[in-house]
């Protein structure tokens, strides 16, 4: 799977994502996208943070996999923005943040359409 061109194919079929990233099973931000027309809520330290807090949740919530299965889907919405992470196949996170208010399960739903089978 092409990671980069995933990336930004999010961003070319749904204006409201912001932004679009692939985090690898090491927790490390391998690929990120802007939409260059939005403001950014974050500094990159910030970002990086945001990109820790996320990996630490995914991480954590593992240890019950074995009892209710493997996540698929996590989405975490704030007053200025929506976090959206989807498990790729190949174990990979992609991680997404939209608009407040964007209808995210629309926006779940044409992202995965374009994610390949693997």
């Amino acid at each position: 799977m092409d990671h980069n061109a995933l990336c930004t194919k999010v961003l070319e079929i749904e204006p409201h994502v912001r932004f679009s990233g692939i985090l690898n099973s090491r927790g490390d931000l391998t690929v990120q996208s802007n939409r260059n027309d939005s403001e950014a809520l974050l500094s990159e330290d910030e970002v990086k943070m945001s990109v820790h807090y996320t990996f630490q949740r995914w991480t954590s919530i593992q240890n019950l996999a074995h009892k209710i299965g493997t996540e698929k889907t996590n989405i975490t919405e704030f007053d200025k923005v929506t976090l959206i992470s989807l498990l790729l196949d190949d174990g990979n996170l992609l991680l997404l943040s939209s608009e407040p208010g964007a209808n995210y399960m629309e926006i779940i739903s044409k992202v995965k359409q374009i994610i390949p089978d693997e």
